[in-house]
């Protein structure tokens, strides 16, 4: 994970230094159910950490609205502030676009009740998680599985298990490379590369950078893509 935040930690400052592409206004509007008093902040990562690029105050009324200059297609976050924590609970994660978006969710279920539209990506990044969240589950399974198995000293489990573990991990990397690649003429490609499997073999992450359309290799996650595979090639 650590390294995933590492290799976006100059995403932001790669896109302000750009001054040939213009900007591309993108207006959010949104409903949080339950709401009455609490404050939103929209983010981006800036140097591994998370800054506001707007702050929106809710008192009384449950609707929000934002506009934020948007260069490229990029992964943001709606933050709230309930005064309380900052558990990860409080923040959705959405591939913003140029043009119009809505989220919608409630204050009970903030994060698993959001609805999220007005992105091609973001219905990407969905359909991708969906299909992740099985191989991550799996790999759950498997650990328990194998923290038992060590338990007991059962070496042949052992074995068992952890050859199911290293084919789950191919499986996961396989289809990432596959979603991005089927999707090469979308952002979600790039930032696929880049935030789930920045570290498999570069062949593959180099068949992704060439496949990617001229469109999607212009966006700030595919330049980034290719600066990285260079990077990559150069060691």
């Amino acid at each position: 994970m650590k390294k995933s935040i590492l290799v976006f930690a100059s995403l932001v400052l790669f896109a302000s230094c750009n001054k040939t592409e213009s900007k591309a206004d993108l207006h959010i509007t949104g409903n949080i159910k339950g709401l009455k008093k609490g404050t939103l902040y929209i983010q981006r990562v800036v140097d591994t950490t998370l800054v506001a690029i707007d702050t929106i105050n809710i008192d009384g009324k449950s609707t929000f609205e934002s506009d934020i200059d948007l260069k490229s297609p990029e992964v943001l976050y709606l933050f709230l502030d309930r005064g309380v924590t900052n558990s990860l609970d409080n923040n959705i994660a959405f591939f913003a676009e140029p043009g119009k978006m809505t989220i919608d969710t409630n204050l009970d279920a903030y994060l698993s009740d959001a609805k999220i539209t007005g992105s091609k990506n973001q219905e990407l990044l969905e359909e991708y998680k969906k299909i992740n969240n099985r191989f991550n589950e799996e790999k759950l399974d498997l650990i328990a599985k194998k923290f038992k198995a060590i338990k007991y000293k059962n070496l042949k489990a052992i074995d068992s298990l952890g050859a199911k573990q290293d084919s789950n991990i191919k499986r996961k990397y396989l289809f990432a490379t596959n979603f991005a690649i089927n999707n090469k003429d979308q952002e979600i490609a790039p930032y696929i590369a880049l935030s789930e499997i920045y570290d498999i073999n570069i062949k593959y992450l180099d068949t992704i950078q060439k496949s990617m359309t001229p469109k999607v290799a212009k966006s700030l996650y595919g330049k980034k893509l290719t600066e990285y595979v260079n990077g990559l090639k150069k060691q």
